[in-house]
């Protein structure tokens, strides 16, 4: 009985991995254009783009959008990647975790290109979507293997400009791993990696914590277009106080400026809370300023916690209990997330949540106590 005979696609795959395993194609040598493979090898376009793309796959070329297909040097790295973070520099988070990914990147041979920060003031926060949307078009342009990317929040047209960054670096071709957040609404999930923590779970630990210091009246606030982050610890929240027998009360759920007085008086004071957590450490800081410019003081009349352990969490006038984030080893996890990507671009998308610490300080202790470390269930 003959042999069956070889599919198409792998007869032109064979014989071009063979060129470049004899050297007819060198490293950084550009292969024919697919056309012009079609017309060599007497086969239809799909047929070539399938070849191709099985030697993509196996590392062996890499495609430049607008340039063509090239022999990739197997003897070193040479891959460029950029980090999108439109709220760097708004919060400490993403500094140690962009951290993590460029020293990640630097010790495996990669280089990386920064952009998306020095936009955190006020007067110039609504440039931060069209600056993101061209930052995303110029690591395109460089021709970049992958892109870190951390979705816009707090913005008017954030799902718009998240949206667009999705789509331009989807149409060229660029590997996409999210940082954080995912850009569409919790409890959706995108078609891409994503790297952060468990959201839900810190929302349920933090709830269960001011539970377990006697709250029965909790309620969780946030600042108006927050991530989708802050509606997976929601979901935490929530779980938290029905597992307690505790009435849980979507009105409690507060989204508004924690620097609002007349707010926080009416929707805190005014209802009985005897208890908060805040989406991050920065609602969690302003949140406990304004309380105290009104009167009320932490932790006498409520106890006030937050998410991320941010730097000044500790000092502020009554230290903060905050979950910490691993920033560092986040990033970490996101190269190496962001390399299986690029080597194997058919793996199904991942959540790799990584573990988290609760650190309690004075804003939730009646009595003062020294701060300590509790690892999250």
């Amino acid at each position: 009985m003959s042999a069956p005979k070889q599919p198409k696609h792998q007869a032109i795959h064979d014989a071009l991995r063979t060129r470049i395993a004899t050297g007819v194609y060198a490293p950084g040598d550009q292969l024919p254009t697919e056309w012009a493979l079609v017309e060599e090898f007497g086969a239809s376009r799909p047929t070539v783009s399938r070849a191709v793309a099985e030697l993509e796959r196996n590392g062996m070329v890499e495609r430049r959008r607008g340039a063509g297909t090239f022999v990739r040097d197997q003897g070193k790295t040479t891959s460029l990647f950029g980090l999108l973070i439109p709220g760097l520099g708004e919060t400490e988070i993403f500094e140690p975790l962009c951290g993590g990914i460029a020293g990640a990147a630097q010790e495996h041979g990669d280089s990386v290109l920064w952009g998306g920060g020095g936009l955190s003031k006020p007067a110039v926060r609504a440039a931060r979507g069209p600056i993101a949307i061209q930052t995303c078009e110029s690591f395109i342009k460089h021709g970049v293997t992958g892109v870190f990317f951390a979705p816009l929040e707090l913005d008017d047209h954030q799902d718009e400009i998240n949206h667009r960054i999705i789509d331009l670096l989807d149409g060229a071709g660029v590997k996409v791993v999210l940082l954080d957040r995912d850009y569409l609404p919790y409890p959706q999930r995108s078609n891409f990696d994503l790297v952060g923590i468990d959201n839900r779970r810190v929302g349920y630990v933090v709830t269960r914590h001011l539970i377990e210091r006697g709250c029965e009246r909790v309620a969780f606030v946030a600042r108006p277009k927050s991530a989708s982050t802050i509606q997976a610890r929601i979901a935490g929240y929530a779980e938290a106080m029905l597992g307690a027998g505790l009435d849980y009360d979507a009105d409690r759920v507060i989204f508004m400026d924690p620097g609002d007085h007349e707010a926080v008086r009416l929707s805190l004071l005014g209802q009985g809370i005897d208890g908060v957590v805040c989406g991050n450490d920065v609602t969690a800081a302003r949140l406990m300023h304004t309380l105290d410019e009104i009167g009320a003081i932490v932790p006498r009349d409520l106890l006030v916690a937050g998410i991320d352990d941010v730097r000044y969490a500790s000092l502020l006038r009554v230290p903060l209990t905050t979950v910490s984030q691993p920033c560092q080893s986040i990033g970490q996890t996101a190269y190496l997330a962001m390399k299986d990507r690029t080597a194997k671009p058919d793996l199904p998308p991942r959540d790799l949540l990584l573990q988290c610490s609760l650190v309690v300080r004075e804003s939730t202790q009646r009595a003062s106590n020294r701060s300590r470390k509790v690892r999250t269930p």
